[in-house]
């Protein structure tokens, strides 16, 4: 009987210590499947973040068939606490108006879950306002409370918290 084909070579086994991490996007956009494969090896790791981050925003060159078999093949490699930290990361672009992922990655993230976020984060500023006020001796009208309450600008309600440090009236603090 004769020798087998290729029965003397051994296996090629890759592990994440001979894939690099890629945490540069301009580097990942340059090696677009190495950035994938190092997000799979390494994406659960300490930089685990930044090597998703970056293999996300390769993935933004390519056309969305691709990008997302690829995004698949990532997110399967994922565990859950950084599937959640990738999700919080994903919702608070949007929420900051930051398009920094591709687009369909953003469809794919819940559209309850960034609108219960936005609206928690509101209520939460809101409501520390209202207290704020309220500790200050500060009385708001009926028009005044329900403004604060329809308010939806992080930004603003941020200014008004910080107003209310040495303000006497409503006025001082909703200018």
């Amino acid at each position: 009987m004769g020798a087998k084909f290729g029965a003397d070579l051994p296996p090629l086994v890759l592990g994440p210590a001979v894939v690099p991490e890629i945490t540069d996007p301009a580097e990942a956009e340059k090696e677009t499947e190495l950035a994938v494969l190092s997000a799979v090896a390494h994406g659960n790791g300490p930089n685990g973040l930044t090597v998703v981050r970056a293999a996300l925003v390769a993935l933004g060159r390519l056309d969305q068939e691709h990008a997302l078999v690829y995004f698949q093949l990532i997110w399967n490699g994922l565990r859950e606490p950084m599937r959640q930290a990738l999700e919080a990361l994903v919702m608070e672009r949007q929420i900051e108006g930051e398009a920094t992922f591709p687009p369909f990655v953003q469809k794919l993230i819940d559209r309850g879950k960034l609108k219960g976020m936005r609206e928690g984060e509101l209520k939460g500023k809101r409501d520390t306002l209202l207290r704020l006020l309220a500790r200050a001796g500060i009385v708001l009208t009926e028009n005044e409370s329900a403004r604060i309450q329809a308010y939806t600008d992080t930004a603003t309600l941020d200014r008004w918290i910080d107003n209310v440090l040495g303000a006497t009236t409503a006025t001082e603090v909703l200018s």
